[in-house]
């Protein structure tokens, strides 16, 4: 299977955001976590991280989907015509 550039930039920018979500994750774990738990600070700073997670994703998907068509429109205005 030959993986072209458009699915290789997909991955690439849809795994960096879930890696940014994750060390969000560990980052508040560590500030707001303790040996009894998160203090209601935590709860919302992971409510926040969430809610954060969804909007970068939903950002990220938009600007893939705008990328890709224009990668499709440019190739179809290059195609020679008769």
């Amino acid at each position: 299977m030959d993986i072209d550039a458009d699915l290789r930039r997909k991955t690439i920018v849809s795994a960096a955001a879930v890696g940014l979500f994750l060390v969000s994750l560990i980052g508040i774990g560590t500030v707001f976590g303790g040996g009894e738990g998160f203090s209601s600070t935590g709860g919302l700073a992971i409510i926040g991280a969430l809610v954060g997670f969804v909007l970068l994703m939903a950002a990220v998907g938009a600007w893939l989907a705008r990328v890709s068509n224009d990668d499709a429109a440019e190739a179809v205005d290059s195609e020679p015509t008769e």
